[in-house]
């Protein structure tokens, strides 16, 4: 007779053997995937780790498609450490985007030391504003956020299409009437790279590092990050304990929101240097981003960890993107993760007993 039990207590070495066995059996099923479709498994990763990790160049282009999938790993992780699924950074990210360039665009007269603060608070106050209606409706309604996230990504979709190809609006540039664009920011809305011997850091792969930390401090620090790691766990025994549980779930999803924002502003101001629907509509960030989050077990160090790795594998996708390369093969992979991963999420949490004849003839007595 098999039985699945709950853990009560999950063993160290299982929180790090998981997620490592579960990019294992990804590759395992990719292999099988390429060999069926008649390309060498051995031969397509390694160009596609060459691609993605070897060389100046190739480094500076995975730093560049790191950025947003930290944000959006970030964005994920908060919320799901209080077992709440926000499936919507992507929508956030649009929204930050939205509200952070045009913050850019105001204040982009100003120096760098105004412009890039106010585009960071506009694209937090964006997303967050954006994170707060399924928060809303889940903390008052019981309503799924699951799904109130999901749909609100289209919306946003939507919405930051019309801005530039459907109106007149602020953003868009009035000198392109046949092909619409963005307004550009001015240079001082431009978000600074650091430099590292031959390798470019953008500010917004930095700044993603510092909310990392921060994040990691405000769950393991404090008081608040107590609350919502028992609410997460024992909604019931946090009630009993006075804990209040609407209050954490606004507030949660509020700073899940903010982090998927910051990642549209710094696609604004790091690189885009527009507000560009096409690019940001087109990459699925906050997708990934909840790939990202599970493969790292929603730790914010793994996050930055594993959106670095991520991001190698989704330039390399890029790069080789040919005749003799599958087109498809970066996605198919990151879902091959992310159903290994929630599949390894399993084993974590419990644990599979076989209960002998014997046990079995005496428990049917």
């Amino acid at each position: 007779m098999i039985r699945i039990e709950r853990r009560l207590q999950q063993p160290r070495w299982l929180l790090f053997a998981v997620p490592v066995g579960s990019v294992i059996v990804a590759f395992g099923f990719m292999t099988l995937v390429l060999l069926v479709t008649h390309h060498p498994p051995g031969h397509t990763f390694r160009r596609l780790f060459d691609s993605g990790f070897v060389g100046q160049q190739s480094l500076n282009a995975t730093f560049i498609s790191a950025t947003p999938l930290l944000f959006t790993g970030l964005c994920a992780a908060v919320a799901f450490r209080m077992q709440l699924f926000n499936i919507g950074g992507e929508g956030q990210l649009y929204a930050g985007a939205i509200v952070g360039a045009a913050a850019g665009i105001v204040v982009g007269n100003h120096s760098g030391w105004i412009s890039i603060p106010a585009m960071i608070a506009a694209g937090a106050i964006g997303g967050a504003a954006l994170a707060l209606v399924p928060a809303i409706l889940r903390a008052f309604f019981s309503t799924n956020e699951i799904i109130t996230s999901l749909m609100l990504n289209y919306v946003g979709a939507l919405v930051i299409n019309y801005l530039i190809f459907d109106s007149q609006s602020y953003w868009r540039d009035p000198a392109s009437p046949t092909f619409p664009q963005g307004k550009t920011l001015p240079d001082a809305a431009s978000w600074p790279t650091a430099h590292v011997g031959s390798l470019l850091l953008p500010f917004g792969l930095l700044l993603g590092v510092v909310i990392a930390a921060l994040v990691w401090v405000l769950y393991t620090r404090t008081r608040f990050g107590f609350e919502v790691q028992v609410i997460g766990d024992s909604p019931r025994a946090a009630s009993y304990a006075g804990m209040r549980t609407r209050r954490k779930i606004l507030a949660v999803m509020a700073l899940s929101g903010a982090i998927a924002g910051i990642g549209g502003a710094s696609q604004d101001g790091d690189f885009r240097h527009t507000l560009d629907p096409r690019g940001l509509t087109a990459a699925g960030y906050g997708y990934a981003g909840i790939v990202i989050a599970a493969l790292a077990r929603y730790n914010p160090f793994a996050v930055c960890l594993v959106a670095f790795l991520l991001g190698g594998l989704q330039n390399a996708g890029y790069t080789l993107q040919g005749v003799d390369f599958p087109s498809g093969l970066v996605g198919v992979m990151q879902g091959l993760i992310l159903f290994c991963a929630l599949g390894g999420e399993l084993l974590v949490r419990y644990r599979v007993r076989v209960a002998g004849r014997a046990r079995v003839a005496e428990a049917a007595r």
